[in-house]
């Protein structure tokens, strides 16, 4: 029987990581519901026990059922009838499925019939779902939305909404309006406080919102008159049972057909606050787009896997000139980097799970007590280094994931460009990962100021402190010099003085940032097991020359080079 998880060790590799026996110390709380809940863990083995028999059952449910029905789901798609939308039926076979095996609500507590993983199980899941179909991962990890729900609500809104949620109720994030893209102070989607019953009354329009027609909405609103800005914007929740929302239409889509991407018209929807008002685009968006931005990161991942599979099954099946193609270095080397962009794709979204789990656990638990010194600066840290980490993490993942399709097409030749092979598939898919949830563009603009005040190089240093077996220190010795390069660029451009000149080349130094830490942790990877050498090895045989090219340009450019390319 086929498993997603079973077939691939990496896995269970990331699921060991050290870093793991704090992050269940914090999340069970010295385990203390092993008392009160029969499938609580009672020590460390027996949550990872847990975590790794789910992982196994989400694996199969991906290969066996969530994969066969992909293309199906692909052509047929969502329809729309009188304001509502019905899923394909392959789509609702996987709702169905993974309702079935407990898997919503994966990371909400007990209290409210969630499992309480950790975010690096619940992000493997999400790996795995994505590998099976990209556009169903749209509609399985929105559940990630009661996250934020949970951080920011109210004890009563928890009782209500997140139990329904762990119970397979499907959610999802209304942001973006026609005039409201990436620029959401510009959200005008009224909220009126209704003083007959204390509620909130929607108007307006909403647009490209994933999974539009679910159950439970987040909503970005105008709570406060006559403002224009961010200030002025507030979240609410909306209950699909309350009525007074409809689709307007289902856009066609290039790709993720499966996932219904909905216009909204809001008519007088009946709304409750959630949080504080004016915080919600300053303070809950922000949360929420960060733990969108970690699932972006685990879709494009499981797609980087997709490709990869694809293409490295065909090359070994199709024969010309009486040899299998995988057999010509043309094509060995595509095959090679793909499964180096995927392998370093899956280790920085794991260190960037693993600090979000600590930042989060001890946050969390701050609300039940005051934290210690100590954990105050250990929040501080992996709050930081999530906040550096998952803008990097997007942006890099998003660029392979999209490469990797790219050249599965490419294996496939003539054939990958018909309808026949998954591959024709899984590039649509992948191109929205650097889209949505802030392009690659916005990315840098996050990540840019993690260059320079040196968050990164500072994270490069003590990876390079880490002891290195000896036949990994040409390696080591690669990525020093990658580093220099690195640090001698960012210098440069700093010295200049000049905002423009440094955001005209904001790209290159996050992308040489990123390749220098997803060649430092290959090669910790490498060093604890055989299945990660070969990556390693072409990974850093990549970085190294993108990032001497990065430098040649950034050395051969003036500012006032800029003049020719302004329009």
């Amino acid at each position: 029987m086929a498993n997603y998880y079973l077939d691939t060790p990496h896995y269970k590799y990331h699921l060991q990581h050290p870093l793991m026996r704090r992050i269940v110390e914090l999340k069970e709380r010295n385990f203390a519901d092993r008392d009160a809940y029969d499938y609580a863990p009672v020590d460390f083995d027996d949550a990872m026990d847990s975590y790794d028999r789910v992982l196994e059952t989400v694996g199969e449910i991906c290969a066996e059922i969530i994969a066969p029905n992909a293309e199906s789901v692909d052509h047929d798609g969502p329809t729309l009838a009188n304001g509502h939308v019905t899923y394909a039926s392959g789509t609702q076979i996987n709702l169905d499925a993974i309702r079935k095996a407990g898997l919503m609500g994966m990371a909400m507590p007990r209290r409210y019939n969630g499992l309480n993983f950790p975010v690096v199980p619940y992000i493997m899941a999400a790996d795995m779902v994505s590998r099976a179909d990209a556009g169903f991962e749209n509609i399985w990890g929105l559940q990630d939305c009661a996250e934020t729900l949970y951080e920011f609500g109210n004890a009563d809104q928890h009782a209500r909404y997140i139990p329904r949620v762990c119970n397979g109720e499907t959610m999802s994030m209304d942001l973006t309006e026609p005039d409201a893209g990436s620029d959401l102070q510009a959200v005008m989607l009224k909220a009126t406080l209704d003083d007959a019953d204390g509620s909130w009354r929607l108007n307006g329009v909403k647009r490209f919102i994933t999974n539009g027609d679910s159950d439970i909405h987040l909503v970005l609103a105008r709570s406060e008159e006559g403002t224009k800005d961010g200030r002025g914007l507030s979240m609410f929740i909306y209950d699909k049972r309350n009525g007074g929302v409809t689709v307007r239409r289902i856009e066609n889509k290039l790709g993720i057909k499966g996932s219904p991407t909905c216009e909204l018209v809001f008519r007088n929807a009946k709304a409750e606050l959630c949080g504080e008002r004016r915080l919600g685009l300053i303070k809950y968006v922000m949360a929420l787009m960060n733990g969108a931005r970690l699932g972006i990161m685990a879709q494009a991942v499981g797609l980087c896997e997709a490709a990869y599979w694809e293409g490295w099954k065909y090359a070994r099946e199709r024969k010309q000139f009486g040899r299998a193609i995988i057999e010509f270095p043309a094509v060995y080397e595509m095959v090679a980097m793909m499964r180096a962009r995927a392998d370093a794709s899956r280790a920085i979204l794991y260190e960037t799970a693993r600090f979000v789990d600590v930042y989060k656990a001890l946050e969390d638990i701050s609300r039940e007590r005051k934290l210690t010194p100590e954990e105050r600066t250990e929040q501080k840290k992996y709050s930081k280094l999530a906040d550096a980490f998952t803008p990097l993490g997007k942006a890099m993942t998003t660029e392979y994931a999209n490469a990797n399709a790219y050249d599965s097409i490419q294996i496939h030749g003539g054939s990958g460009f018909m309808k026949d092979y998954a591959c024709e598939r899984i590039y649509r898919d992948a191109r929205i990962t650097n889209i949505y949830e802030g392009t690659t563009q916005l990315q840098v603009v996050a990540a840019i100021r993690h260059v320079t005040t040196g968050t990164y190089l500072a994270q490069i240093r003590e990876y390079d402190a880490l002891s290195c077996k000896p036949e990994l220190e040409h390696l080591r010795s690669a990525l020093q010099d990658m580093t220099a390069i690195y640090e001698a660029m960012v210098d440069r451009i700093l010295l200049a003085r000049n905002s423009e000149l440094l955001d005209f080349h904001a790209r290159r130094l996050v992308e040489s940032a990123g390749r220098c830490i997803m060649g430092y942790l290959l090669l910790q990877q490498a060093g604890d097991s055989d299945i990660f050498r070969r990556s390693a090895e072409v990974y850093v045989a990549m970085g190294r020359a993108a990032i001497s090219s990065a430098q040649t340009f950034i050395e051969g450019f003036a500012p006032e080079d800029l003049e020719q390319y302004r329009p």
